[in-house]
């Protein structure tokens, strides 16, 4: 746009401009004084004063006239939009993120001379918002408004005149609550008005559990105290909702750990649940209410939730059938450790035995099989079974218990010897499936072999973390071995780490020696010969003064744990895992340890086949693996490398989590941000009336030129001058 104006010339400087027009105004105060008091006052004498002493004014001016091209530029104005997953929530007749989409186009075409740059908030920085893309729209598990006005007060570009605020008000930052100089100091040192636009205002019918509270951190086998809060809002009418609490396994249905009613006063209640999980690791629970009728958002009735349960002490069953050297020597291991409560039976006396003693007399009591493997079997993370006969003890009737246990998620380890594996009477049993490895029924030949060999390590175990620290100590040597137990060909799944040099299996493969497997959600390791001590008490001994049974024991025991340093790769979910969305996957597979990498993805409490993905995969390098969008519920990846052990993270999936758990929009907490800013609160359908500033004006191109030459003024000022005292003289003035 071109404008044209009138200006005095540049060159004066302001002090002779001011000077001029001072003078001039001091001659026209003089001329009206004088003719006042003068008998001659013609109007001629005062019309040619006035214009000579003007004239003489824009002769020393010297007006120039001004054109000058000029560019209005709009006010910079950010409009960040709420992505959190609860603008997914009905809103006042449509979703949120819909009512939010039609605000911010409202603004644009109030405003039309306004540069907006929109920006969404999530978690973190403020990010790039596509208005056209529905899934950005409520793609983030939190909002965080206070750290997206923060990456906007830390950018070096141009600062916005105002920013906008388009969200229903379930913010994480600033928390409900933060009001006056709190709420200034979270929102920062902003100078600018901050207006808001609410998206929401009425509370959905809905019940839905608000909080899970655990007081303390998970521990295995002790009692873990549940606060669980309900909410009830929008006119739904609640007086108890029952609670219930499952834990997710990934065979078998969901294990009910608690259950009770919460009683509803001023719309919400609270109940106070103890649970108590018994494996370590990472564990999936369920949370879940009973709505009542008219219940608009069911996926709030229920939460999914990952505790990472950490040991207290490993507690460890031992259970042995003789005293021997072997026995001995992994009893004093066991006790050695002061992360390990052990539990060890020595049995010397089976069932049938005749002491012919009375009660009061009799030392040697009964094997307490029905009390350990009925009643205390779950409260045990690993069950030691070494050298020991299944019939005599009673322990037979109770292998199915045995065996479940291992499906739940326990831990077995079978250590050889003459009662030990088909000797001992397990072959053919419940037990036998969640060995690692088949037996040779007790009726066939050769289920013991008693010539002295040395174990060969097989490709996995020279790979497998499990068998890094004996290897350090002793690289591929073992010691020789007195016998062994004849085990069968390996279960599918199954990794081979020690291999009989010459003894071969009914498929001709290398008979195992030392075998890791899984079963269900729990671990087991079969171990063919009685010794192991060897690795501490004997001349091959010395080269590492003991040490290597320790490290052996270690590694077994800990990978039956699953204690990170032993598995052969670690999985985590990048984020959080949010339902029908897609899912990143993060793994790290550790040095030395290569080969095809298979991922298995399986619901857990389902029937529903595992989904198989094959990623590639670097040695040692962390690799990220994209899943398709999940259903809620609880999941178990398995990742297992070439053919070394496997290892298993499990997760929960929800479609809302935290930004679903309150339902209820917070149209106040915008009122206070926008007042604590000098901003304005708006409702959505008044996004026309946000008051942002006026365009500005700059000129990008200016040109002058004088109305009149300098000469020119001068000669009609002189004439003037000379018509003024001409005329003061015809009147008489002097």
């Amino acid at each position: 746009m071109t404008r044209q104006s009138i200006s005095w010339s540049g060159d004066l400087p302001p002090l002779i401009v001011g000077l001029a027009i001072a003078l001039a105004v001091v001659g026209l105060v003089l001329l009206v004084w004088e003719l006042r008091h003068s008998r001659s006052r013609t109007p001629l004498v005062a019309a040619s004063g006035i214009l000579a002493t003007l004239l003489m004014l824009t002769a020393v001016l010297r007006p120039m006239r001004v054109k000058a091209s000029v560019t209005h530029v709009g006010p910079k104005v950010v409009v960040l939009v709420d992505r959190s997953v609860s603008m997914a929530l009905p809103g006042d007749g449509t979703p949120r993120w819909q009512v939010a989409r039609k605000a911010l186009a409202d603004l644009r075409e109030a405003s039309r001379d306004a540069r907006f740059i929109v920006r969404g908030f999530g978690v973190g920085r403020a990010s790039d918002y596509d208005p056209a893309s529905d899934d950005q729209a409520k793609d983030q598990p939190h909002s965080d408004l206070v750290a997206a006005l923060d990456s906007l007060a830390g950018s070096t570009e141009e600062m916005p005149a105002a920013i906008v605020v388009i969200s229903d008000g379930r913010l994480d930052r600033p928390g409900p609550g933060t009001t006056g100089a709190q709420l200034a100091s979270e929102l920062g040192s902003w100078t600018i008005p901050i207006h808001t636009i609410a998206v929401a205002h009425r509370d959905p019918a809905d019940a839905s559990i608000r909080r899970v509270d655990a007081a303390g951190a998970a521990v295995a086998h002790q009692p873990l105290a549940l606060r669980i809060t309900v909410g009830c809002a929008g006119g739904l009418t609640c007086e108890t909702i029952p609670v219930r609490v499952w834990e997710l396994a990934e065979s078998g249905p969901p294990a009910l750990l608690a259950s009770g009613t919460a009683t509803i006063v001023d719309g919400t209640g609270t109940v106070e649940l103890p649970i108590t999980l018994d494996r370590a690791g990472k564990r999936v629970v369920k949370v879940e209410l009973d709505a009542p009728v008219g219940d608009e958002i069911p996926d709030n009735d229920r939460r999914f939730l990952t505790f990472d349960v950490t040991r207290d002490r490993v507690r460890v069953l031992h259970v042995a059938g003789r005293p021997s050297y072997d026995v001995r020597a992994l009893r004093m291991w066991l006790k050695s450790d002061a992360s390990l409560d052990v539990v060890a039976f020595f049995i010397l006396r089976s069932l049938t035995d005749d002491v012919n003693a009375s009660t009061d007399d009799l030392a040697l009591i009964k094997f307490p099989v029905d009390e350990l493997f009925s009643e205390h079997l779950s409260s045990f993370d690993a069950v030691v079974l070494q050298d020991f006969d299944a019939v005599p003890y009673g322990l037979s009737s109770y292998l199915d218990n045995l065996a479940q246990y291992v499906q739940r998620g326990g831990g077995l380890i079978m250590v050889g010897g003459e009662n030990a594996f088909a000797s001992g009477g397990y072959a053919g049993t419940p037990l036998e499936p969640v060995l690692p490895i088949a037996l040779p029924r007790s009726g066939e030949p050769g289920i013991v072999d008693l010539g002295p060999f040395v174990p060969a390590y097989s490709d996995a175990g020279r790979e497998a973390p499990v068998l890094s620290p004996l290897r350090a100590l002793l690289g591929d040597d073992l010691p020789t071995m007195n016998g062994t137990n004849v085990l069968g060909d390996p279960h599918p799944g199954t990794v081979v780490l020690w291999q009989h040099p010459t003894r071969r299996t009914a498929s001709g493969a290398p008979m195992p020696v030392l075998a890791l497997g899984e079963s269900g959600n729990g671990r087991a390791v079969a171990l063919s010969v009685d010794d192991a001590h060897q690795l501490a008490f004997s001349e091959f001994a010395l080269r590492t003064s003991g040490r290597a049974y320790g490290a052996l024991w270690d590694g077994l025991l800990g990978w039956l744990m699953r204690d990170p340093r032993y598995e052969p790769a670690r999985v985590e979910v990048v984020g959080t895992c949010r339902a029908d969305a897609p899912v990143t996957l993060a793994f790290r597979s550790s040095l030395g340890v290569s080969g095809a990498t298979e991922l298995q993805l399986a619901p857990l409490g389902s029937s529903a086949p595992a989904q198989t993905i094959h990623p590639a995969t670097s040695a040692g390098k962390s690799v990220d693996v994209q899943l398709p969008a999940l259903a809620p519920g609880g999941y178990a990846v398995t990742l297992k490398i070439g053919s070394g052990p496997s290892t298993r993270q499990d997760f929960a999936c929800e479609r809302g989590g935290d930004e679903w758990a309150d339902s209820r929009p917070d149209p106040k907490r915008l009122e206070a941000i926008a007042r604590s800013t000098g901003g304005r609160a708006l409702s959505a359908s008044d996004a026309r009336e946000v008051p942002l500033p006026s365009a500005i004006e700059i000129a990008s191109e200016r040109q002058t030129s004088p109305v009149l030459p300098a000469w020119l003024w001068t000669l009609v000022a002189s004439v003037a001058l000379g018509a003024h005292w001409i005329a003061r003289r015809k009147s008489g003035l002097y």
